[in-house]
């Protein structure tokens, strides 16, 4: 087997795929994310309860109605978004003006609910999710074998991803979302529905975290603790790239995921940190982070 800076190949390129998949999520976690900081002020602690719902619905639906993988990914993320709409419409409407704090704890409790429920529901262990039959088996590349499903990850996650930057950074109605963070009395004198646009624009980033636990039911398997275990790091993920930054979050998200996945490889005990000591290297000497404005 050829080698690689004394790594055989094929591990080498197996954990760049690993980092690619979890990249792959980080960067679909952290665009929601950026997309609700960006154009609501919220720092939504809920996300990675958000993703463990559409993971939950996938399996849900299956179970109690028989809907496919495929549906699944269209379903699952509308019920959520709409779920998001509710709570923002019910409680985040009330925390625009005042501190980042407020969102955060109100975020960080229902965080706490959502997982506490689906625990009573579901049990801590996790439950398998089939994946779809079309995209069973791989392909082999000579020098490493690549599984259809996470291919399609992949592919999938830059698509939604950067479909959503030209749809902010490159049209009309993004330019109004983002007038509307600037100036929402102006906006509204154009007879613009602010707070509509606002509700819809946090629902939609909420579809956004569904549509990642969607993806992530095969692989990972459905639990209630999926989404704690992975929202400090794409906590992380923002912070780096810059709060608010749409581009940021994207290029961001699946660097680490391949840093983090290359650092397996060549030095496995600091896998589980190499996230947060970049965090703090970016911090100190940019604290803006890698794309966000300076204030």
């Amino acid at each position: 087997m050829v080698e690689i800076f004394g790594i055989p190949s094929g591990a080498l390129f197996g954990q760049l795929l690993i980092g690619l998949i979890n990249g792959s999520f980080y960067a679909l976690l952290s665009l929601g994310l950026a997309v609700i900081f960006g154009m609501l002020n919220i720092i939504n602690f809920a996300h990675g309860a958000q993703y463990m719902l559409g993971a939950v619905m996938a399996f849900l639906l299956l179970q109690w109605t028989g809907i496919g993988y495929w549906w699944a990914l269209i379903v699952a993320p509308l019920i959520v978004g709409a779920i998001g709409i509710v709570i923002e419409r019910a409680f985040l409407q009330w925390l625009y003006k005042l501190d980042h704090l407020y969102g955060l704890l109100l975020t960080f409790g229902l965080a706490l609910i959502v997982e506490g429920i689906s625990r009573n529901f579901l049990g801590s262990a996790g439950l398998p999710y089939a994946l779809p039959d079309s995209l069973r088996g791989g392909q082999n590349l000579g020098f490493m074998f690549l599984p259809n499903y996470r291919a399609w990850v992949i592919v999938a996650s830059l698509t939604v991803c950067f479909a959503t930057w030209f749809v902010i950074e490159r049209t009309r109605l993004g330019a109004y979302l983002r007038a509307a963070t600037e100036n929402p009395t102006l906006v509204r004198a154009f007879g613009i529905n602010v707070p509509v646009m606002i509700t819809l624009t946090y629902g939609f980033g909420v579809a956004l975290a569904a549509f990642a636990g969607v993806m992530a039911a095969p692989i990972y398997n459905v639990s209630p603790q999926m989404g704690s275990e992975l929202i400090i790091v794409v906590f992380a993920v923002v912070v780096i790239g810059g709060m608010g930054s749409i581009l940021g979050a994207i290029i961001t998200g699946f660097s680490l995921g391949v840093v983090e996945g290359l650092t397996k490889v060549f030095f496995p005990e600091a896998s589980n940190t190499v996230i947060f000591v970049i965090m703090a290297i970016v911090l100190l000497v940019r604290p803006a982070g890698l794309f966000g404005r300076r204030t």
